[in-house]
C-alpha cells in the first residue's frame, strides 16, 4: 500500500454530515471515502481536459477539411467548364 499522509481539511458540517452518511452507507470508513471522492473527482477534470482538446482538434480539422473540399470543388469546376467548352468547340 502506498504510503500516507495525514491532512487536516475544514469542511461545513452540512458537507461532513452527508460524507459519513455516504460512507457508513458505502460501508467505508471517512478517509477512504475522501480519497476515492478524490480520485474520481482528478480522472473527471483529466476526461473533461482531453475532451477539450478533441474538441478544439476536430474543429482546427473542421476547417481544414473545408479548405480541402473547397480547393477541390474549384479544381472539379474548372476541369468541368474546360470539358464543356471542348464540348461547344466539337458541335
Amino acid at each position: 500500500m502506498p504510503q500516507l499522509k495525514k491532512i487536516l481539511i475544514t469542511l461545513p458540517n452540512s458537507l461532513l454530515e452527508e460524507v459519513d452518511a455516504l460512507a457508513l452507507q458505502e460501508n467505508t470508513n471517512r478517509s477512504e471515502f475522501i480519497r476515492e471522492a478524490m480520485k474520481y473527482y482528478i480522472k473527471y477534470k483529466k476526461n473533461l481536459e482531453i475532451k477539450e482538446r478533441l474538441k478544439k482538434g476536430y474543429q482546427e480539422m473542421g476547417e481544414i477539411n473545408l479548405a480541402i473540399a473547397e480547393m477541390c470543388f474549384e479544381a472539379d469546376n474548372k476541369q468541368l467548364d474546360g470539358y464543356e467548352e471542348k464540348l461547344a468547340e466539337c458541335e
